[in-house]
């Protein structure tokens, strides 16, 4: 069953203030997030405290993805970028 991501106007809105080497890695780590949303080279992890709905994971060193698991292979991306994301 394939999966479905929904992009938030939010996460749209960081994507393009991304450098152009980043949003090439954001696209790697996408395509590889597709296959397997736990493959290691994700770090795919649960956050929490006030996010603790949510989930991040590593675009690089610096950058992360908040996303939301939903219904039926539904995914929601709510935020890339570095730590201030968080807030």
């Amino acid at each position: 069953m394939s999966m479905k991501i929904y992009y938030l106007s939010s996460f749209e809105r960081l994507y393009k203030k991304l450098p152009k080497n980043v949003k090439e890695e954001a696209k790697a780590k996408e395509k590889l997030f597709r296959q397997n949303p736990f493959d290691p080279k994700l770090g795919t992890h649960k956050l929490h405290g006030p996010l603790s709905d949510y989930w991040a994971f590593w675009v690089n060193n610096r950058d992360r993805v908040i996303f939301e698991f939903g219904d039926k292979n539904e995914i929601w991306f709510y935020k890339i970028g570095d730590h201030s994301i968080y807030e």
